[in-house]
């Protein structure tokens, strides 16, 4: 969310997720290499990671009484939605996932979503990998085409990002895990899609970082099988030459307009970048070199850890060589129209937190097909 040169652009290199001395810390010290995995990368959390090309965008935000919102409060699911599920995809040997097929099922259960929730917010708290989840959220949704109707080959929140050959594609670099983090989670409640999982698990981790409330719904079916992923260079490029076409090729593509780009992009106030992994950033500041998780790398913000306006304001400042700002993320405050929302943002956290909040939610239905079927807006 290393691949931190998830520019600005939404390729939003959240700030890769720190880690800390566990089992699972080689896990989260090897986040954000690009083409490699490593939990600690900046790159690792900018949510569209770098490299890739781009994809388009559409959702809808609710549907009938089978969404339900995302304080989970108000699922409502049919009783098809309860449809017996397959064996769950198996880690393998080298970290990545099998190709096993995924379980055929209806949308997920509501009372285990509501306790994976529960658990991934027990996870944050140990693991500090808000970053890379959000990152992991956004790469498996940031795939979708508008411009393609056919599912799955449309791209979108589909838990394609599960299998071996989507994890290598370079701009997912890391994101395998973020995959090992949450895969216990899956395996215990098997009434939980990946593609539900990824998204649940990205908008509770904006949430516990003090970010606003994300209006989710759940309800996504997975793609059975490795054949259903998308083709690689769907995702945005990390240093492109002219960042604002960039940034509007990749997520024009995807349905989202300059407002949902620029508000997209404010999810850099989490992360931090490393240079020995993506070329971006220094090897250490006064703001990372004490962790939390693996010192080092050179985030955008003071408090890389907290979600708030502080990555606008950063960047408008310029006062501050220990903060990263990469073309995309300085482009926001030069092009004209970006401009307008940036200033705005850097000015009043309130709207930053309300625009902020639609956009992350129609990322997450990009693509995405419920069952049972949801009434379009």
């Amino acid at each position: 969310m290393a691949d931190p040169v998830v520019a600005s652009h939404l390729s939003l290199v959240l700030k890769a997720p720190p880690t800390i001395s566990s089992p699972s810390q080689f896990l989260l010290q090897q986040h954000s290499k690009p083409m490699a995995s490593s939990l600690n990368s900046a790159a690792s959390l900018r949510l569209f990671a770098s490299s890739s090309s781009s994809a388009a965008a559409r959702l809808s935000l609710r549907s009938t009484s089978l969404s339900f919102s995302s304080s989970l409060k108000s699922l409502a699911f049919s009783p098809l939605s309860r449809h017996k599920r397959g064996s769950a995809v198996s880690v393998s040997s080298t970290g990545g996932f099998s190709s096993v097929a995924s379980p055929k099922c209806a949308a997920s259960d509501p009372d285990q979503l509501k306790s994976a929730r529960e658990d991934i917010k027990e996870l944050l708290k140990s693991k500090f990998c808000h970053p890379i989840l959000v990152r992991l959220g956004w790469h498996d949704a940031g795939t979708y085409n508008k411009n393609i109707e056919e599912w799955p080959r449309r791209g979108g929140a589909n838990g394609s990002l599960r299998f071996e050959v989507e994890l290598k594609h370079a701009a997912n670099a890391g994101l395998v895990n973020a995959l090992n983090l949450i895969q216990h989670i899956k395996d215990k409640y098997s009434g939980v899609t990946y593609a539900d999982l990824f998204q649940l698990a990205s908008a509770t981790a904006i949430e516990e970082a003090g970010g606003p409330k994300i209006p989710m719904k759940y309800g996504r079916v997975d793609v059975s099988g490795p054949n259903e992923c998308p083709e690689e260079g769907r995702l945005p490029a990390a240093g492109p030459p002219s960042p604002a076409d960039h940034l509007r090729e990749v997520f024009y593509r995807m349905g989202l307009n300059d407002k949902e780009i620029v508000a997209l992009s404010g999810a850099h106030t989490l992360g931090r970048s490393r240079p020995d992994r993506s070329g971006w950033g220094k090897p250490e500041t006064k703001y990372t070199k004490d962790g939390p998780g693996a010192p080092g790398g050179q985030s955008w913000t003071v408090q890389w850890l907290k979600f708030d306006n502080s990555y606008f304001k950063d960047i408008k400042a310029k006062r501050d060589e220990d903060l990263l700002v990469l073309p995309t993320d300085a482009v926001l405050f030069e092009d004209p129209s970006f401009k307008v929302y940036a200033e705005k943002y850097a000015e009043d956290q309130e709207t930053f937190f309300k625009d902020y909040a639609e956009a992350h939610a129609k990322l997450s239905n990009l693509g995405a097909k419920f069952n049972p079927p949801e009434v379009g807006l």
